[in-house]
């Protein structure tokens, strides 16, 4: 009887340091990022796969998306976003990263859409006009191109591409004089850069 108390004790013991021992949620979602910025991806995709669907937060679904990504899996990066944004509706990152999915596959008009979402979350971030405006040019609507990549410049006006696209735009809507200055202040930041 004194034995299988001692076996009984000694495996209830050995449980709760198992339980114990185990690493948090947040600590497997450090490791997890802290893989992914040393550029451990595999390693990182791994461990996000052990964690259950319903475990994952959005930000795992938002790693997974970047990991799709990364693997040149364009279908899954969608998905992943979109959980992303479904756990998260206000994640600006996961719309803007939707956002250039849709821009790469030339479909603007959702592109557009999930830029739009991603600038009402976060509206100082340059990036977010100047894909925009990308996605405008696409439809060949260069009047809301212009304004997209104007605000762009507003937020930063040392990206020469900013630029690039503003004096395209202006050109398109035969406002030759805009172009030229604009792209006179995309070959000044070029020459910058060069030096």
């Amino acid at each position: 009887m004194m034995k299988k108390l001692f076996i009984l004790f000694l495996f209830a013991i050995l449980s709760i340091n198992t339980v114990i021992a185990a690493p948090s949620l947040e600590d497997r979602k450090k490791e997890i990022i802290a893989l992914y910025n040393s550029n451990n991806l595999e390693e990182a995709y791994n461990m996000i796969s052990k964690i259950t669907e319903d475990e994952r937060d959005y930000e795992l679904w938002f790693l997974l998306g970047n990991l799709s990504q990364d693997f040149n899996n364009d279908t899954n990066a969608s998905f992943f976003f979109q959980k992303s944004i479904i756990l998260k509706p206000d994640f600006d990152k996961a719309h803007y990263n939707l956002a250039n999915i849709y821009l790469k596959q030339k479909k603007y008009n959702s592109a557009i859409e999930e830029y739009k979402l991603a600038i009402k979350y976060k509206k100082d971030f340059p990036y977010y006009y100047y894909n925009m405006g990308c996605s405008y040019l696409g439809l060949k609507d260069y009047k809301k191109a212009k304004s997209a990549f104007q605000k762009a410049i507003k937020l930063k006006n040392t990206e020469a591409d900013f630029y690039y696209n503003l004096a395209f735009a202006y050109k398109n809507l035969n406002n030759e004089k805009e172009a030229l200055k604009a792209l006179n202040k995309y070959n000044e930041l070029k020459e910058k850069e060069e030096n």
